[in-house]
């Protein structure tokens, strides 16, 4: 009876430790390589280019499912990827096409890092050009191997530059 005690025990203790070895490896490793700054403005690049698509959905997805959004235009905070859209589908009404004038990136460690700075966004509004500048901060996480913004705030500069 000691036998097959020891026996069933020396067995569940390899099935356990089989068990816990496959699910860390099913696990993503976490990288510990920082993104470059110039990786991270490049990610304005890649929302501007949704905005180019005049897609609020393609817009949207650039944000993360918990994402804030403080937008120039709207006194509405936006916190629901549906308010996110809703914002956007009436933003893109004007064409706008944005480009950085000033920019600050933190990287913070692989999977987190901050640009805020201003830009300048070229809006079409009645038939007529028309530009704007604002400042902004979009805060950006790595999620499932894709960088997301999980906080965008843009205010219209209060000054004329």
């Amino acid at each position: 009876m000691r036998k097959q005690l020891v026996g069933i025990t020396a067995l569940a203790a390899t099935a356990l430790l089989v068990t816990g070895c496959a699910s860390n490896a099913a696990e993503a490793p976490k990288s510990d390589v920082k993104p470059t700054t110039d990786q991270i403005k490049a990610l304005f690049a890649d929302w501007n280019a949704a905005l180019a698509t005049g897609d609020a959905q393609k817009v949207a997805d650039r944000y993360a499912p918990n994402a804030v959004l403080l937008p120039t235009v709207s006194n509405q905070v936006r916190s629901t990827r549906a308010e996110i859209v809703d914002y956007f589908e009436h933003f893109l009404q004007n064409k706008p096409s944005g480009t950085i004038l000033d920019s600050h990136v933190a990287v913070l460690d692989a999977d987190d890092a901050i640009d805020a700075g201003t830009y300048r966004f070229a809006l079409t509004k009645d038939g007529k050009p028309t530009t704007v500048d604002a400042r902004y901060t979009f805060v950006y996480e790595k999620v499932d191997g894709k960088w997301l913004i999980v906080n965008h705030h843009s205010s219209a500069m209060p000054e004329k530059v």
